[in-house]
């Protein structure tokens, strides 16, 4: 097979791969050294890093053969797609390719299981090790590792590798003994601990070998099964807390060619992807806890409202907050101020009242901010809307989209 033909495969199979997006890469570069390549201080992302700038990476699979049978993966061993293999040459090739010719910014190399965890695995440290120390590349890499391997392998992985991943696909065991019975959450979750321990010792003792500087992630799929958003959320709220992931990703179950009849037919609506996300985002850095977005009853989050306001709805009593009062952490949680103007609030206070103004210059969003706050010139009685009628008021109705609007406005 031709080297082209492999890549339009390879590069179209690791597509529902969401967790190749990635930050806290140190910076690196060539200049005045042997070789080639260079990582930005702010790390890589997949699209846009946060100056403007648009990057890439080849996202590719080493192999789309695999002997596991996941019912919702489209490279499943009874999934009826076309299979390439590249050889650690060709992927050496094409990344030193790329990146000379400015196409890409790194390299994110996954793979199905060929002949045995440890074999696969190894042919990615391989890919790696070249890139590396045969080419000098000092570009971004990003290797998702094999849970099932020889923790050696992984630990090697760590050493050229700048972000490692190990997806945990499902947040429950349950689904994934239904849909994935050849993987076990305890083994993914063991090698998610092994690396965690090697960037402990690494932070304890900075002399030590390179591993990981970007940290780890995970992926999980929304809608394959019966999960809800509070399970989703729980799962990962564990996650970050017991191995210190930067990221959980969530992707969206895309349905597959004749796919089987334990996966839905229909996709999850995208909002929920986005919803996820935004909840993820309020754990990581706003302090929220899972169990503050959900009730522990279960259910899905809002789709027509953001998380935090939906919070704030659900939380009347701590509304209208005055921000010449409030701590800090409470300030972040009123709807339409972030981290960043939240801090800014804080800093202002500290000169002289924040005023009803001050906010407008800050770009915060005035119409969702006002029912929740108190300034020195703005005190607002308590509302008496219901948290129903203000929730309505606050959400854009839907609008139809004109097939043609230029007829229409003719």
């Amino acid at each position: 097979m031709e080297l082209t033909d492999k890549l339009e495969i390879l590069a179209d199979a690791a597509k529902y791969d969401a967790s190749c997006a990635s930050s806290g890469a140190p910076r690196r570069d060539s200049i005045g050294k042997d070789g080639f390549g260079a990582t930005s201080g702010m790390g890589i992302c997949h699209s846009y890093t946060p100056d403007g700038r648009c990057v890439s990476l080849l996202k590719i699979l080493l192999t789309n053969y695999c002997q596991y049978d996941c019912q919702y993966c489209v490279n499943r061993r009874t999934s009826n797609v076309p299979r390439a293999r590249f050889t650690v040459a060709e992927v050496v090739k094409l990344t030193a390719d790329f990146y000379l010719r400015n196409y890409i910014d790194g390299l994110f190399l996954s793979s199905g299981i060929i002949q045995s965890a440890d074999y696969t695995m190894e042919q990615l440290v391989q890919v790696a090790r070249e890139l590396r120390e045969v080419h000098q590349f000092r570009g971004y890499i990003h290797l998702k590792t094999i849970p099932d391997a020889d923790p050696a392998l992984i630990a090697a992985a760590g050493r050229y590798a700048d972000r490692l991943s190990v997806n945990i696909e499902l947040p429950t065991q349950d689904s994934v003994q239904k849909l994935a019975p050849e993987k076990s959450v305890h083994t993914i979750k063991l090698a998610m601990g092994s690396i965690r321990r090697k960037l402990d010792e690494k932070a304890e003792e900075p002399r030590s070998p390179r591993f990981a500087p970007a940290g780890q992630s995970t992926q999980m799929i929304v809608g394959a099964d019966a999960s809800d958003d509070q399970q989703i959320l729980n799962t990962a709220e564990t996650l970050y807390g017991s191995y210190k992931l930067k990221r959980v990703y969530y992707s969206a179950f895309s349905p597959i060619p004749d796919s089987p009849k334990s996966v839905p037919l229909a996709p999850p609506p995208m909002l929920r992807e986005h919803r996820l996300y935004q909840a993820d985002f309020l754990l990581r850095s706003y302090g929220f806890q899972a169990s503050e977005l959900l009730p522990a009853s279960g259910g899905n989050l809002a789709l027509d409202i953001d998380p935090k306001l939906a919070w704030a709805l659900a939380h009347r009593e701590h509304f209208p907050m005055d921000l010449n009062r409030a701590a800090p952490h409470m300030i972040a949680r009123v709807p339409g101020i972030g981290l960043r103007n939240a801090q800014r609030i804080v800093d202002l206070r500290r000169l002289r009242q924040v005023r009803y103004a001050d906010l407008s210059r800050l770009r915060c969003s005035m119409k969702k901010i006002a029912p929740f706050i108190i300034t020195a010139d703005y005190f607002p009685a308590r509302d008496t809307t219901t948290s129903e009628n203000l929730r309505r008021a606050m959400t854009e109705a839907p609008q139809q989209m004109n097939l043609w609007p230029e007829l229409q406005a003719a």
